[in-house]
């Protein structure tokens, strides 16, 4: 039986022109070998799986190759390309400074060095993993990599470059080697799956691809899995289910129902994806991802951001049309703050879904829509009636004005005695007596003269206007415009975006604003050391139109000010009844004063300043100043 060969050493590149995703280093390498201007020493650093080792080994087969092509590819064909492609090149040797990291073995490897080579040019030494040699095998290095003699190449390769000391690294050319691109990976793997007749969905090597994070061997690694588990035909829903990925449309899913506010199915869309088996802090990750996808899908110059395939591509452009740009900048911030806190929450779900909640809310600003509440059957409405001005004129001598009617109100509301019939707990909605315009016209002529006595409520009318709280909510303002209350008024719009203020607008002095300003200091900075000093170490200043001037010593007390600004203008607006106040902080010029600390000797000269007795004693005894 055939021993199996893993893909990621199958398809190794055999050449510079094969490597994947590092075409800047194998144009660099190759122009170095076709000019002669090869360094002694080499470092090759960046993330596993790039390609570091594969292109050292290349570079040793290409500077001793006898038949160097023009463009600086080995040939393949002559002495020393074959006996490197079989492993038994004397020339190139490897060593694994994980396992071989003594002083010893260093040592063994400098004598080595002073034999020159028996065929080719060159004798190239390949140490993987570098920064797994001691400190003294480092130092016992030194020389020899400095000034190795004129046959000696030495290509030395690490994942952790801040490990190496820097007088190993002033030694030798760098190359940094960086991620593979998604999209390099995954025409590399299309090309591995042709070449193994695997029938393979671009959108499921996208999937691998975005996996492996720029590892082109934990691609192949994957892609071998896969194959195994699905066979000669690989399709997205296989690969998902197999790697444990969120699948994109969960995502593109929940993002409709974010911008329709739809809090129901979000929080049941973040149930299932639960449900499944994934970690909520990997649903978070996933979709901040997703929501940057968007944002760089909005403009035409960063589309080729997007490490997707096409499918998905046109399916983010047709969704970042629908959104808007401030809303998924607030949206990453939210997400990225739950993505923080959430290994710190007790209750990890429920952190999730108020981020949920909070992104539904950013949405939606004005909230859900209030119901309508249809009006109550013809049968149970209390009846209306009409009077004419003879069944309620009641004749009086001097009718006053307050209960007289008004000809120029077209109806008049009378609240009635309540509906017989009903049981003890429910109160009725009161009758209504109409009467008609005509006939109160009637009414208040001179020639009949007329009394209305209106009964008093069984509870007291609501307020015609209420103050807002000082959290900004105004609870008028949460009704549909047109809606009536109980008493006939209409309320205000709650589309306006402008928080609507009381017209009180009294009176106060620069006393009364002293007077409150400690409370107030108290009230607003509790657990605030800092701000409560901030905010009482000056006197605050009334300048004209109620503006309050505070000053401050630095941008940070400023800052902390700012924070707490609605609140203290919302205390000082309720307790001076004056809803036009302003708040503004001014950064003093004031130079700080610098204290020099005081010397042992300065301490001493102020107490023998106090008491000459002191000196007198320090002198007999001669004594020495020390505190």
């Amino acid at each position: 039986m055939e021993n199996f060969i893993v893909s990621a050493r199958k398809y190794r590149p055999a050449s510079f022109a094969t490597v994947v995703g590092q075409s800047s280093i194998t144009n660099t390498l190759k122009n170095a070998i076709r000019n002669q201007q090869i360094a002694q020493a080499f470092l090759f650093t960046g993330p596993r799986g790039v390609g570091k080792t594969t292109c050292a080994r290349i570079m040793a087969k290409t500077i001793n190759c006898q038949n160097l092509s023009a463009d600086g590819e080995a040939c393949n064909t002559c002495e020393s390309c074959i006996s490197f492609g079989h492993s038994s090149s004397f020339n190139i040797y490897e060593l694994d400074a994980a396992s071989n990291n003594s002083v010893e073995d260093i040592r063994n490897l400098v004598d080595q060095v002073r034999i020159p080579p028996q065929t080719g040019k060159y004798k190239v030494y390949i140490i993987d993993e570098v920064h797994m040699l001691s400190t003294a095998a480092f130092n016992a290095f030194l020389k020899t990599l400095e000034e190795p003699p004129a046959y000696a190449k030495f290509i030395l390769a690490t994942t952790e470059k801040h490990k190496i000391l820097p007088t190993i690294l002033s030694r030798c050319q760098i190359f940094d080697f960086r991620r593979i691109s998604v999209e390099d990976i995954a025409h590399h793997l299309a090309y591995v799956a042709e070449s193994e007749h695997v029938e393979a969905e671009m959108d499921a090597l996208h999937v691998i691809a975005q996996k492996a994070d720029g590892g082109l061997r934990d691609a192949l690694s994957m892609f071998d899995q896969l194959v195994s588990y699905a066979g000669n035909k690989l399709t997205y829903k296989q690969v998902i289910e197999n790697l444990n990925v969120l699948d994109h449309d969960y995502y593109f899913r929940i993002t409709d129902y974010i911008l329709q506010g739809n809090i129901s199915q979000t929080l049941l869309t973040v149930n299932e994806i639960i449900d499944n088996g994934f970690d909520g802090q990997h649903f978070i990750t996933g979709l901040g991802q997703h929501f940057r996808n968007l944002l760089v899908s909005q403009d035409k110059e960063t589309i080729q951001l997007l490490e997707t395939s096409i499918n998905i591509r046109n399916l983010y452009l047709q969704q970042s049309s629908a959104c808007n740009g401030a809303f998924l900048l607030k949206a990453l911030e939210i997400n990225n703050q739950c993505d923080l806190n959430y290994k710190i929450s007790n209750n990890k779900r429920l952190h999730v879904e108020i981020a949920m909640m909070q992104l539904c809310r950013l949405a939606t600003p004005d909230g859900p829509q209030p119901a309508v509440i249809a009006p109550r059957p013809a049968a149970q409405q209390p009846p209306v009636k009409t009077i004419t001005p003879s069944q309620v004129v009641s004749p009086a001598p001097e009718p006053s004005p307050e209960t007289t009617v008004k000809p120029q109100e077209p109806t008049i509301g009378i609240a009635a005695e309540p509906v017989q019939g009903y049981p003890v707990t429910q109160q009725p909605a009161p009758s209504v007596i109409a009467i008609d315009l005509k006939d109160s016209q009637q009414l208040a002529s001179p020639q009949a003269p007329t009394e209305v006595i209106k009964p008093q409520p069984a509870t007291p009318p609501p307020t015609q206007a209420a103050r807002p709280s000082y959290s900004g909510i105004n609870i008028g303002g949460l009704m549909k415009p047109g809606s009536e209350t109980a008493a006939g008024t209409e309320s205000k719009d709650s589309s306006e975006e402008e928080e609507v203020l009381p017209s009180d607008r009294e009176t106060f002095t620069q006393a009364d604003l002293e007077r409150i300003w400690e409370p107030m200091a108290s009230s607003v900075s509790k657990d605030l050391a800092n701000l409560y000093h901030s905010l009482i170490c000056r006197t605050p200043v009334l300048a004209d139109d109620f503006k309050i001037v505070v000053t401050v010593d630095n941008k940070i007390q400023d800052a902390d000010i700012f924070a707490k600004r609605p609140e203290i203008l919302g205390y000082l607006r309720k307790e001076l009844k004056n809803w036009g106040i302003t708040l503004e902080t001014i950064i003093s010029d004031r130079p700080v004063e610098s204290r020099k600390p005081y010397t042992d000797q300065d301490k001493f000269d102020v107490m023998a300043a106090q008491n000459p007795a002191v000196k007198t004693l320090k002198s007999q005894l001669n004594l020495d100043i020390e505190m």
